[in-house]
């Protein structure tokens, strides 16, 4: 397995792991609109994305991260918006592998941190406190839907 920034030339497989994300989380597939959500995203250079390939070229999981700003600190931050691993490879090591790329590329550029929204059950908060991220328990978060 290896995890790399996805391209554009990572676009079929990462919009089938990305159709099965939003399953994941109770929507309808399409996977065509899935393709053209993450192609905007790189198009548009939105977000950054790093994929987990198997030997063999399967997308294994992902993650997106949004670009953010602390006015505060006036340092960059990054949204670590999705999360996703294939039901096959889960706790084989995989979203660990996306969750320390992801931190590493913070780092590299000089960014503040990675902020977090997970569901209250979601069995990956061990894994996010086990590489060191911490839970808001002083802060409340609110938010605002059309």
């Amino acid at each position: 397995m290896k995890v790399i920034r996805a391209t554009l030339d990572y676009l079929p497989q990462l919009s089938e792991l990305f159709d099965l994300y939003r399953v994941f989380y109770q929507q309808t597939s399409d996977l065509a609109a899935a393709t053209v959500f993450l192609e905007d995203r790189f198009l548009n250079s939105d977000s950054v994305i790093f994929i987990a390939i198997a030997s063999d070229g399967t997308g294994l999981g992902f993650t997106q991260l949004y670009p953010s700003f602390s006015s505060v600190s006036m340092m960059s931050t990054f949204i670590l918006n999705d999360l996703f691993v294939t039901s096959e490879v889960r706790k084989k090591g995989v979203g660990e592998a996306l969750m320390e790329k992801a931190k590493h590329f913070t780092i590299s550029r000089g960014g503040k941190g990675l902020t977090l929204e997970t569901a209250i059950d979601n069995p990956a908060q061990k894994l996010y406190l086990r590489l060191g991220f911490k839970k808001d328990s002083d802060v409340n978060h609110y938010t605002w839907e059309v």
